[in-house]
């Protein structure tokens, strides 16, 4: 355990001793810097309500906690929302976010930190999502018998907690009071180590995407873009996603039109594209509601739209695939459309997984096979409603995990 404490001390100071010359750590240190003085600050204002403190490492585990915040918000509006993140991308993005009281960055963990921590948090439960988890948190909490959750949890026997040198690993998850699984495969692990405190819930993110399938805005100047035409909504494509698209697009763009949101709008990514698809390509800041429909290619140059364009698509390219990690399938799936992306990097994935064995996604090796395998579904209308179909029954059967969460932390507001 104190190997843990020294542990975290070195990573310290090898913060503060390479900050001189990484950009990296003098950013991370910037960023916690004065993170005990704001949680204090709001120790001293918080009123006597039941606290959740909602932990993600980043954006993506803020999309899977956030159902049940807003669930636990619309049930219970007086409920205090402690939200904090490890990484800068999703505190960035979400550190105004409404419905939290707080927003901030985890203090870096230790025995010391974490003490501190809750003592002036006093979270009634703590929540971690996916696969969250801190020794000297879980540890602290447990040592002031404050019951803690993980969420949507997946886990996987070639991790380390399930190998002979795992053992700080396992006494770190036998911490958690409670487990929300994800599958059959993460609650047996879990009960070959002694943890048998599990529900088989599924993935929070099912009921997020099913909730947005309902929220999602109309966007007049894209609807006029459409009209009556089929479309395809290339999402998060990255340089080597259109270096396979570009030639399919040119050859496509007369029997249908195309939404390109690229996952990076740099100007030179996007003067890119403009020059590659010369004919009728208009970006979206410069179209005008008379004059879209003249367009056969949009290309989106802002953020946070791209949920919301799915809408429109008849079918649905994702990027990532051919580089680090697939892109999110689930936003275009709840919406029904046959569903492409690239065969290197998704095996990972498991929604991917599903529907490729359900036939609502196939993988594309390059232009030609792309050209192949959609041919087999523009030219067959019955084909392409079928597997709009399985895409939406595989989201509308996954979603529920977020009601058996708030069902379990009701035992709290009581």
């Amino acid at each position: 355990m104190w190997l843990y404490q020294i542990g975290i001390t070195l990573l310290k100071i090898g913060l503060y001793l390479s900050a001189p010359f990484s950009e990296k750590n003098r950013k991370f240190l910037r960023e916690h810097k004065g993170i005990f003085k704001q949680l204090a600050t709001f120790a001293r204002i918080r009123q006597d309500e039941p606290c959740f403190w909602f932990h993600c490492a980043s954006l993506g585990e803020f999309e899977q906690g956030r159902p049940v915040i807003e669930a636990l918000k619309e049930k219970y509006p007086s409920a205090c929302i402690i939200l904090t993140f490890f990484s800068s991308s999703g505190y960035e993005v979400r550190k105004d976010y409404e419905l939290a009281n707080l927003v901030c960055y985890l203090p870096l963990d230790g025995f010391f930190n974490a003490r501190r921590f809750v003592k002036l948090v006093r979270p009634t439960v703590a929540i971690f999502i996916k696969y969250e988890f801190w020794y000297g948190y879980l540890r602290a909490l447990k040592h002031d018998d404050i019951p803690s959750i993980s969420v949507s949890t997946l886990l996987r026997p070639d991790t380390t907690p399930f190998r002979w040198y795992g053992g700080f690993y396992r006494r770190m998850l036998r911490l958690i009071t409670h487990y929300f699984v994800q599958d059959e495969l993460t609650g047996k692990l879990l009960e070959s180590i002694g943890i048998r405190s599990t529900t088989l819930a599924g993935d929070t993110r099912f009921d997020r995407v099913a909730a947005l399938c309902h929220q999602a805005e109309t966007i007049e100047l894209v609807e006029e873009f459409k009209g009556n035409e089929k479309v395809m909504v290339v999402g998060s494509n990255w340089p080597p996603d259109t270096e396979v698209l570009l030639p399919f697009i040119r050859e496509f763009e007369e029997q249908m039109k195309f939404i390109i949101a690229p996952h990076n709008i740099g100007e030179e990514h996007l003067a890119y594209i403009e020059k590659s698809i010369p004919y009728k390509i208009i970006r979206y800041s410069q179209a005008k509601e008379n004059t879209i429909s003249n367009y056969r290619v949009l290309l989106i140059d802002n953020i946070g739209m791209l949920t919301s364009l799915y809408r429109y698509g008849d079918f649905a390219y994702v990027g990532g695939a051919f580089g680090k990690s697939l892109h999110n399938i689930l936003e275009p799936a709840t919406f029904g459309m046959p569903l492409f992306f690239g065969n290197r990097s998704y095996q990972h994935v498991r929604e991917a997984n599903d529907l490729l064995k359900l036939k609502g996604a196939v993988t594309v090796n390059d232009t030609k096979d792309l050209r192949y395998k959609f041919l087999t579904v523009w030219n067959d209308e019955e084909k392409q409603q079928q597997v709009a179909e399985i895409c939406q029954n595989y989201v509308q059967t996954h979603t529920g995990a977020t009601q058996k969460v708030v069902d379990y932390l009701e035992r709290y507001l009581s």
